[in-house]
């Protein structure tokens, strides 16, 4: 047998009978996914105990049918692992939670082909990795723009990443990020209901969007601080659309102080920015809840926001 291949042994459950091989598979091995089991089918990667191949993921199995599932080493990223430092706010077998500091790109693109996030997660979690697909990866499920900081969630096995791209689609995690937006708010506590789009004129802006090519997006705010010519603000995610916060805050009169592309600097903001040297929209994911994919545990993770937004901070306190 090749160097990193196994094969395990599977006994379609009581409940299971009369099911689809694939589900059924998927229940009886919890550990991967029901789409890498139907993958490893079609294949031929799994036969029945008397060496018959199961070739059909749809056909319908009994209880107690037994099952050979030859699994292959998951085939390695492009990406290259680089040892680059991360500050982690829990981890299992099952998932990371990391809090990115600012400037760190999540995945690898033209422009930022290395140093990314997933190449810190490449060396960090080793061969521990979401395989779906058969791919060795870290199961990056959302992402935070480059310049904003705070809390994500990656898993490291199918079942943490389907568990956790299930509840994103749901709607159903509890994500809030802290901005600094000029202005204050009024209503001070409110709700944007406006559809993102790529926006028809610049390339690399998103845009709330009428015309029908929109995604549902709604963000909902509350002033926790005011300041001198400027708020603390709580946005809380119903959706998560691409610079979302952003747009929608924009959207309202109240962009977050130094964003450079929704934002349009006020002259009294100019030279505090300058002075900190605060070159980044001013947004930082604070808080993060969902149920863990494996135990069904509710959990929630805080992270106060870094030393340049509280220094931003202090500066603006009435």
């Amino acid at each position: 047998m090749d160097a990193g291949v196994s094969t395990v042994r599977a006994i379609v459950p009581a409940e299971a009978g009369g099911w689809r091989l694939d589900k059924a598979l998927a229940t009886a091995l919890p550990e991967f996914s029901r789409e890498r089991l139907k993958a490893l089918i079609n294949d031929g990667q799994v036969h029945r105990a008397d060496g018959a191949p199961a070739g059909d993921p749809s056909a319908k199995v009994a209880p107690g049918d037994a099952f050979d599932v030859t699994v292959p080493p998951p085939i390695p990223l492009e990406n290259e692992a680089q040892d680059i430092p991360l500050v982690i706010a829990y981890e299992d077998d099952h998932l990371i939670v990391v809090d990115k500091p600012a400037g760190l790109v999540v995945h690898p693109a033209a422009g930022n082909l290395d140093g990314t996030l997933v190449n810190a997660l490449l060396h960090h979690c080793g061969g521990s990795l979401s395989g779906i697909g058969g791919v060795a990866r870290p199961g990056i499920v959302h992402r935070i723009d480059k310049d904003t900081s705070g809390l994500m969630v990656a898993a490291k096995t199918d079942l943490a990443h389907e568990g956790l791209a299930k509840q994103f689609a749901a709607h159903s995690i509890d994500r809030r990020y802290r901005a600094i937006v000029a202005g204050l708010p009024v209503p001070t506590t409110g709700s944007v209901d406006g559809p993102i789009a790529r926006s028809a004129t610049h390339r690399k802006k998103m845009a709330i969007v009428q015309d029908g090519r929109g995604k549902r997006a709604v963000t909902h705010y509350r002033l926790i601080t005011a300041l001198k010519g400027a708020s603390l603000v709580e946005c809380r995610l119903e959706t998560g659309r691409t610079h979302q916060v952003r747009v929608h805050m924009s959207s309202i009169g109240h962009p977050l102080l130094g964003d450079p592309v929704y934002g349009r600097i006020r002259p009294e903001h100019r030279s505090l920015l300058n002075r900190l040297g605060f070159e980044r929209q001013a947004l930082h994911a604070a808080h993060l809840g969902f149920i863990h994919p494996y135990s069904g545990e509710h959990l929630a993770f805080d992270s106060n926001m870094p030393p340049d937004m509280q220094a931003l901070l202090m500066e603006l306190a009435l």
